[in-house]
């Protein structure tokens, strides 16, 4: 069974900026924001607070993942370059996705470099609050008029955008503002992660899970998919295999099925949760629903398709 992971990350240094000021590393897995709190970020791997490459494949090679789409956020900084050499040592284990800012200035100088110099063909937004746009951009909104050419050259240019909308009634939980989008660019294609971030620590609040269904539903559009990174992280105070990360996603293939649905891990963020093989393993022996077919398509034939894989050989 091909494994691709859709959602990891590498760094070799931390120097990202979010809503709290700049993250500095520290040691041993632990970062320093700028309000002063230090927290441990991932498990003390090494002293140097980084997940190189070379451990991402080591950590793919001991649980037998093939591949791994390489995604980027303000926490990390621009890693533009380094998931771009990355990617040209390794262009059969890795997939990259551009870091971009679009409220920057010169954003579109800065967006026809990544695509047409660099080759990027997918776009990262993180959005969230804690290490998103949310909190750089207080008031920001997915349908800022200034930013409205980059949905049109996205879908032109046929390259996939990666949305993290935060969790939900955060101010980047833009779900209408997203289906607006989709409307007016029906052949863009979208991934939106987290599963779009299940209550799984409030499964009686039903205004919770109609707004997060609301959310889901928008993966019955044609070109929409959702990847089911970190949900263990949602429901840490469980043990393995998370079962309640299982029953939302038994629900995301009642709603919109599994051809819509990616594995991805979060790592080297989620090792504080679980090891690699349990955050692949919790979906690949434990969720009963799913058919041997089903999770072949979750646990990669899916993001071979939406990432047009093949391609970047």
């Amino acid at each position: 069974m091909l494994i691709i992971d859709s959602h990891a990350h590498i760094f070799d240094r931390v120097k990202g900026v979010i809503g709290r000021g700049a993250v500095e590393p520290q040691t041993f897995g632990k970062l320093m924001f700028g309000d002063g709190t230090i927290k441990r970020f991932m498990p003390p791997l090494a002293e140097k607070t980084a997940f190189l490459p070379e451990m991402l494949l080591e950590e793919m090679d001991y649980i037998g993942v093939d591949k791994a789409v390489l995604l980027q956020g303000p926490l990390y900084g621009d890693m533009n370059n380094y998931v771009h050499e990355a990617v040209k040592r390794w262009p059969d284990r890795f997939v990259g996705a551009a870091y971009f800012d679009p409220w920057l200035k010169d954003s579109k100088s800065t967006f026809n470099f990544l695509v047409e110099d660099m080759g990027f063909k997918i776009i990262k937004m993180e959005l969230s609050e804690d290490c998103g746009y949310a909190g750089l951009y207080p008031g920001m909104s997915l349908n800022d008029l200034h930013i409205k050419w980059m949905w049109e050259d996205i879908e032109s240019r046929r390259l996939v955008v990666v949305l993290d909308l935060g969790p939900i009634g955060g101010k980047a939980y833009q779900t209408d503002a997203v289906k607006e989008i989709l409307e007016n660019h029906p052949d863009l294609k979208m991934v939106i992660t987290h599963l779009c971030y299940p209550p799984i620590k409030a499964q009686n609040d039903e205004q919770l899970h109609r707004l997060w269904r609301e959310q889901v539903l928008l993966a019955r559009r044609p070109n929409v998919y959702l990847d089911l990174a970190s949900l263990p992280a949602h429901a840490k105070d469980e043990d393995y295999p998370y079962l309640s990360a299982c029953k939302f996603i038994h629900k995301a293939v009642e709603l919109v099925g599994v051809d819509k649905l990616l594995w991805g891990s979060d790592i080297p963020g989620l090792l504080t949760v679980a090891t690699y093989s349990q955050l692949l393993d919790y979906i690949r022996k434990h969720c009963e629903f799913l058919s041997q077919s089903d999770k072949a398509k979750i646990l990669g034939e899916n993001a071979l398709q939406v990432y047009n894989i093949l391609s970047y050989k």
